[in-house]
């Protein structure tokens, strides 16, 4: 399901559109597998007819319930890095969206556990100024990039807002040039 692109602003830019690792669908891989074959048992052991219907039904409402829910909501699930603000968006039918200013942001910090680290994903937390204050991200696919650009965007929103050095220069030189105008007609 594709993030939509008419909650940005008509100058926002996505750098980034992240779904959750794709290990969170490995747990319910596994249990639909020990589901199949326990219904492939049963369906062998029990006598045709009427039994066997029913087995095969149950085993595939668990199979939809196991498999579809999981890839749905890892689907609707959108973690989006623009180069103003970090979109969180979650939910299948009702929907759940935070937005964090790049401004607001005060800290970050990811975390790894030894397989994640084999998997390459973790964990990232983001600390901003406002009333939830902590947003955690799990299953951040390359969370290690993920939070490098993070700081990239979070210091060019902070680099749009200050003078660079050159335009320190040039206003101090006019600044001086203005005074010093002002003394020659005093």
């Amino acid at each position: 399901m594709a993030f939509p692109d008419d909650v940005l602003t008509s100058e926002e830019r996505v750098v980034l559109h992240l779904h959750p690792h794709w290990k969170t669908l490995a747990r319910p891989i596994l249990l639909a597998v020990v589901v199949i074959a326990a219904a492939v048992v049963a369906l062998v052991f029990v006598p045709s007819g009427l039994g066997k219907l029913i087995i095969g039904a149950a085993a595939l409402v668990v199979l939809v319930w196991l498999l579809l829910r999981p890839v749905l909501v890892r689907q609707t699930t959108h973690y989006v890095f623009t180069d103003q603000r970090i979109l969180v968006q979650v939910g299948i039918f009702n929907r759940d969206r935070r937005d964090i200013p790049l401004s607001r942001v005060n800290d970050h910090s990811m975390n790894q556990h030894f397989l994640e680290r084999l998997l390459g994903t973790g964990t990232l937390v983001i600390e901003s100024a406002g009333e939830r204050g902590q947003q955690v991200l799990q299953d951040i696919p390359r969370v290690e990039k993920v939070q490098t650009l993070l700081y990239e965007l979070v210091e060019a929103d902070h680099d749009k807002g200050t003078l660079d050095e050159g335009e320190m220069r040039d206003i101090m030189r006019e600044h001086r040039e203005a005074k010093a105008g002002d003394a020659e007609t005093v």
